[in-house]
Order: structure tokens, then C-alpha cells, then sequence
């Protein structure tokens, strides 16, 4: 039984932030939203093998980003492919008009929110938050509206 109550947070960088948070994809057991409007290939193919694993065990993976018209020519080539790649497998994709949040829900407990893209970061001076509380992921998905997404799971 989870404590409601309880929450506890750490920060992450650009060079700590993948250990912790493949780690906590690969212990997923319910959900997964991950918000990132900007995607590059080399990113989503490294977390392929994992959504894969996680399709098969009935895990619901949901992907929200912004629509492939609102990125540059120069990297709407690479959102496109990233999106067949991540369909593929098995992440349901939403497409939210202005979307800037970079934020992920791992089984409505775990939340990391800051400014690093999940799905395009590269060399960048960027800061994800780890926060694990039950109380706050319900908040935040209800503040973004996603639970409606996610109710049925």
C-alpha cells in the first residue's frame, strides 16, 4: 500500500538522467506518459527495446507531443520517423496544438517534470525533477488532463 502522503524528490542532468530513468521504464507495471514536443531519432530508437518489453507485459504507454506541422522542416523528417518507430512499438501517440511541457508519469507515482526533452535532448545544460508520490502524480495528471486518457487502464 502507498502512502499518500509520502514524496520524495531528486534532481537530475543531462548526464544522470537516462540510468534512473530507463531504470524506472523497465519497472513499469501499469502506465507511462511521457510528454516531449521535440523528438530525434537516435533518442527514440534507444528507448525501443524497452517499449517493446513493456507492450508485452500490457503496460500502457501514451506519448503526447506537438503536431509533426509545428516543428522546422529540418526536424520534422526526424519527428515523423521517431513517431513510426515509437507506434511500432506499442506507444499510443497524442498530439497537443503548442506543446512545450517535458514531463513523464511512471504508473501514476513516479513523475519527473523539468526542461529536458525525453525524446531530443542532446548536449544541453537541462534539470529533470524525480518525484515519487502517488498524491502529486493524480494532481498533475489531472491538472494536464491526461487521466482521461489513462482510466481505462
Amino acid at each position: 500500500m502507498f502512502n499518500l502522503r509520502k514524496s520524495s524528490s531528486k534532481f537530475y542532468d543531462q548526464n544522470t538522467f537516462d540510468d534512473q530513468f530507463m531504470r524506472d521504464l523497465r519497472r513499469a507495471r501499469k502506465s507511462v506518459i511521457i510528454e516531449s514536443p521535440f523528438l530525434r531519432t537516435a533518442r527514440a530508437e534507444r528507448f525501443i527495446p524497452i517499449f517493446h518489453r513493456l507492450k508485452k507485459r500490457g503496460v500502457a504507454t501514451l506519448l503526447n507531443t506537438k503536431p509533426l506541422e509545428e516543428h522546422d522542416e529540418i526536424y520534422k523528417l526526424q519527428a515523423q520517423k521517431s513517431l513510426i518507430l515509437l507506434q511500432f512499438a506499442g506507444v499510443d501517440v497524442l498530439f497537443t496544438v503548442k506543446h512545450h511541457r517535458k514531463l513523464a508519469i511512471i504508473d501514476k507515482e513516479i513523475i519527473y517534470e523539468g526542461s529536458l526533452n525525453i525524446f531530443s535532448y542532446r548536449d544541453s545544460c537541462e534539470i529533470m525533477r524525480r518525484t515519487t508520490s502517488v498524491l502529486e502524480a493524480e494532481m498533475l495528471m489531472d491538472f494536464i488532463g491526461l487521466n482521461k486518457f489513462m482510466e481505462v487502464r
